[in-house]
């Protein structure tokens, strides 16, 4: 069947037989090739086909090397495709719209015809329509799965009934299939002989820069492709960067796992934004999110050096922005901007409209939650004796990472990440071959400073925590923070040590952290289980700072009749 939709000319077509095409073995005096014989590592052409490179993509994709055409860029693939398969000025493509522009661009540079099968509303296929859409002349449907710019995938079964039913070649652009729940459809090759699967190396795997990209399908087409591709489109350079990257594939896994992480946080934010009128689904490293001012958005943020792609002008895209998850410390500007944005565009509003009605609580909702977003901090300390790093989100969920090398000390620091409800990750590397006093008395330190830090104007704050809990102790912790640092310390121990953290090291530490975040202590407790009374210390002292740090947002002042803290 797939020689039957060949162009004429490229069935009969005799292909290029370069050099290493005839020898590729490596230990020999190459006088074949016309390349300069004096050793560099570029002196000589690369591996045409690209073999090593293949074996291992092979096994990592679990399908035969013989499946596999390496392109410069999937661009490449799409454009052999085109060539091979249509006839000039009579043939015709099926693509899907909105989808990726390069398709018609490829498609326009052949002079072959590209019929645009609208997506649903909802961003479904409309398999009936793209049939019928079919005529004599049809030789490829390209199907992009995620889509761009909508990032929805499409459901297997649609793309089967289209394979059943049309004779032509289907490709099915994958270059997001790592971000999605939904499976690769590369097993389909081993079903239908019509089947393209493209996939790339530009997006999870961070090699956007090499251009390298690949084509699965059975290894027919396969042959085809690599009898029309130029003869070393792969350059050696990519080959052994690409060869060594695939053995690094627990990075890219970490990637797209943080990826996925900043996607939920972006949603999250995006959600509370008055002029966003609709985030649709993702199953990319994008989002799609139509607003009220499209292009207004897009200069606003241009002008802050924050780039995004404006699709209003693509099919079923009116006032719609792709926006690309970037790193932490990218998206957490994007998302303060947005605020920004928000704001801004609230207040050209003229009181008693309409909307200004309508969006007068979500600006005092929005306000609240920008006070709450300032208090998270991230420090690092490097001494002598310790390299410290502490990232502190007071208006966190209780989540806690602690590692100081001390187990007992890490289990006391989660105690006050879980019971403040304060999100606390916490890395030391200490000199514990020396003893353990630097490591604990500089945590201390580090934890007290980022709570100064992240407290700020400390307007609307509580400011004061007291609490008495009990296991088979009691303990009672008061709080104030008020400014002034200052230490009461009742508290007597029997053992020298608890787990593997000195006792004499407790007031210490509690000392540390009063003097850094510049807060008054008075701590007490009794009971005659040691472990469990520095424990009901250490959870008493975590509910003082739970109860200390809440802010009323309705009444955002200072706490203090001296109007100073």
């Amino acid at each position: 069947m797939i020689k039957k939709l060949l162009r004429k000319n490229i069935a009969e077509l005799k292909p290029y037989s370069s050099a290493r095409n005839e020898y590729n073995g490596q230990n020999a005096i190459f006088l074949d090739a016309n390349e300069n014989p004096f050793r560099s590592i570029y002196n000589r052409y690369p591996d045409p086909l690209q073999n090593a490179l293949k074996e291992k993509i092979a096994k990592l994709k679990n399908i035969n090397k013989k499946n596999i055409f390496l392109g410069n860029g999937s661009d490449e693939a799409i454009d052999l495709l085109i060539r091979a398969f249509c006839e000039v000025r009579q043939d015709n493509i099926i693509s899907i719209n909105p989808s990726y522009g390069m398709y018609q661009v490829c498609a326009d540079i052949n002079n072959v015809e590209l019929k645009m099968v609208s997506l649903k509303k909802n961003f479904q296929l409309d398999i009936n329509q793209m049939i019928k859409s079919v005529d004599k002349y049809t030789k490829l449907m390209i199907i992009c799965s995620p889509n761009n710019p909508t990032a929805n995938s499409f459901d297997k079964d649609d793309i089967i009934k289209i394979l059943d039913k049309f004779e032509g070649l289907i490709i099915i652009d994958e270059a997001y299939i790592d971000f999605s729940e939904k499976e690769s459809m590369i097993n389909l090759i081993k079903q239908y002989e019509n089947i393209v699967i493209l996939q790339t190396f530009s997006k999870a795997w961070g090699m956007a820069g090499l251009r390298l990209g690949m084509a699965i399908a059975n290894n027919q087409i396969i042959e085809i492709l690599n009898n029309v591709k130029y003869p070393y489109n792969i350059n050696s350079i990519v080959q052994k960067i690409a060869y060594k990257q695939i053995d690094e594939e627990h990075i890219k896994n970490e990637h797209v796992n943080r990826i996925k992480k900043q996607k939920e946080y972006i949603k999250t934010h995006i959600k509370r934004l008055d002029f966003v009128e609709k985030l649709y689904p993702s199953d990319a490293n994008f989002f799609l999110v139509k607003v009220k001012n499209a292009d207004e958005l897009y200069y606003y943020l241009k002008e802050r050096k924050i780039i995004i792609r404006n699709r209003s002008k693509q099919h079923l895209c009116e006032n719609c922005v792709r926006i690309t998850v970037g790193t932490e410390k990218e998206n957490n500007i994007l998302v303060n901007e947005l605020y920004d944005y928000d704001i801004k565009r609230f207040t050209k509003f003229k009181q008693n409209t309409p909307e200004f009605e309508t969006s007068k609580n979500h600006l005092h909702e929005l306000y609240k939650f920008l006070e709450l977003q300032n208090r998270v901090v991230k420090i690092e300390r490097n001494t002598k004796e310790t390299q410290i790093n502490v990232e502190l989100n007071i208006d966190g969920k209780g989540i806690a990472e602690i590692n100081t090398g001390l187990g007992f000390f890490d289990h006391m620091l989660e105690q006050i990440a879980r019971h403040s409800m304060c999100n606390l990750k916490i890395n030391v590397v200490g000199d514990l071959h020396v003893d353990e006093h630097h490591t604990i008395e500089d945590t201390a330190i580090v934890i007290g400073e980022a709570f100064y830090k992240a407290l700020g104007n400390k307007k609307g704050i509580e400011r004061y925590g007291y609490c008495l809990p009990m296991d088979d102790s009691l303990a009672q912790v008061a709080l104030d923070f008020g400014g002034r640092n200052w230490i009461e310390w009742n508290v007597d121990f029997k053992r020298e040590k608890i787990g593997d953290m000195p006792t004499e090291m407790f007031f210490h530490f509690f000392k540390s952290f009063s003097d850094s975040a510049k807060c008054n202590l008075n701590i007490k407790a009794e009971g005659n289980n040691e472990h469990h009374k520095i424990e009901a210390i250490f959870k008493a002292f975590a509910k003082s700072i739970k109860k200390a740090v809440k802010k009323d947002l309705d009444n955002n002042e200072l706490p203090s009749t001296k109007g100073i803290l």
